[in-house]
């Protein structure tokens, strides 16, 4: 798995096995990682009590035509111009 965070979207590189449906393998990662951010930072907890933490959209394809090296290659590239307040989870 491979992540990159900027500040307008998130980069994530997950390997999942066909009998998961990607919505679903979605809505786990906003959920979880939502309440794990909330529980480590409460001031961002009392910003968002009873809405939304993350946008209700996503983007997802397949990797069949290029190398899994190739994509995360691209995720590690992503942002390496941008400011500092960017960063990596690998």
């Amino acid at each position: 798995m491979a992540i990159r965070v900027s500040a307008d979207h998130i980069h994530i590189f997950v390997f999942t096995p066909p009998q998961y449906s990607v919505s679903k393998v979605i809505q786990n990662i906003k959920g979880r990682s939502s309440i794990v951010i909330q529980q480590e930072f409460p001031e961002i907890r009392k910003e968002y009590w009873g809405r939304h933490f993350w946008g209700i959209g996503y983007f997802c394809t397949t990797s069949g035509n290029i190398t899994d090296e190739m994509i995360m290659q691209y995720i590690e590239e992503q942002g390496k111009n941008q400011e500092d307040d960017v960063f990596r989870i690998t």
